[in-house]
């Protein structure tokens, strides 16, 4: 211990991150998930072609979703995703599993009304979270179904890049994903 130095049971431990900000972008504010975002969300969350090629192709049915949704507030980590011009919910997406020692943390569980796919939404988005987390992690992994090709060509447009092999767990409905990372940029 050097001199002036608190003993090591009197410094305060690492200060955890914020893993649910406010991020706001030009279109889209992704701000924490509120329990009094259940009708919005469901109103986004009720249509069955959003789920389509998901794993969770039912998530679609109420009780379902709702499940889904208890889940994502219980987390602390879910955010709703608002348009900014119209003030609608539009979508979902999470933060799941911070890792300090590998300094990673996973995105997911994001899903998009289809009125906001294809465009710029989404990249929006991820790269809001993707600079928030790059504030304490140097990776960012992405888990996606292996039949979901929509979700698959989105993480490449934005930068991800496949690691080897396919993965299952049980948080994931023991459904084969692969896993998408996108690294810290290097200053």
């Amino acid at each position: 211990m050097r001199v002036g130095e608190r003993p090591p049971e009197e410094r305060a431990p690492p200060k955890a991150p914020d893993l649910q900000p406010t991020l706001v972008g030009e279109r889209v504010v992704v701000r924490p998930l509120e329990a009094s975002d259940w009708e919005g969300l469901f109103a986004v969350a009720g249509d069955p072609g959003v789920w389509a090629l998901h794993p969770a192709s039912d998530r679609y049915r109420e009780p379902v979703f709702r499940e889904f949704f208890d889940g994502a507030l219980a987390s602390g980590s879910a955010f709703a995703l608002v348009e900014r011009e119209s003030g609608r919910i539009i979508g979902s997406s999470r933060f799941h599993g911070y890792d300090p020692g590998l300094r990673e943390i996973e995105i997911g569980w994001t899903f998009l009304g289809r009125d906001y796919w294809g465009g710029t939404y989404n990249g929006e988005i991820k790269q809001l979270m993707l600079a928030h987390a790059f504030s304490f992690v140097d990776a960012v992994v992405f888990w996606v179904g292996v039949r979901n090709h929509r979700s698959r060509r989105a993480m490449e447009k934005i930068g991800g890049v496949l690691r080897e092999g396919v993965r299952t767990r049980p948080l994931s409905g023991d459904e084969p994903h692969v896993v998408y990372e996108i690294r810290k940029p290097r200053s």
